[in-house]
């Protein structure tokens, strides 16, 4: 049986989770100084990358939050509450 290089195998999709779990990685590499200066510029950069990542997901859950509390919004006007539901 053979096995692909660990190099052709293709990364996991990438997820919030997992880009804030990175962005710590390199946040605790910077820290410990370590890093020569090329390194850190490709850090930095993936750094970078990995937070508008995060942001964009976030904008996105914001923006599915706000369509949820305008669903419950209308539903409420149709049944005639006055009283909002619950937390």
């Amino acid at each position: 049986m053979s096995e692909l290089p660990i190099g052709d195998a293709a990364p996991p999709p990438l997820s919030y989770e997992r880009a804030s779990g990175r962005i710590e990685e390199i946040i605790h590499r910077l820290d410990s100084g370590e890093a020569g200066l090329r390194e850190t510029l490709e850090l930095v950069a993936e750094g970078r990358q990995l937070v508008e990542f995060c942001a964009a997901e976030l904008e996105a859950v914001g923006r599915g939050l706000e369509e949820l509390r305008l669903d419950e919004l209308v539903a409420r006007l149709e049944r005639g509450d006055d009283a909002p539901a619950g937390p």
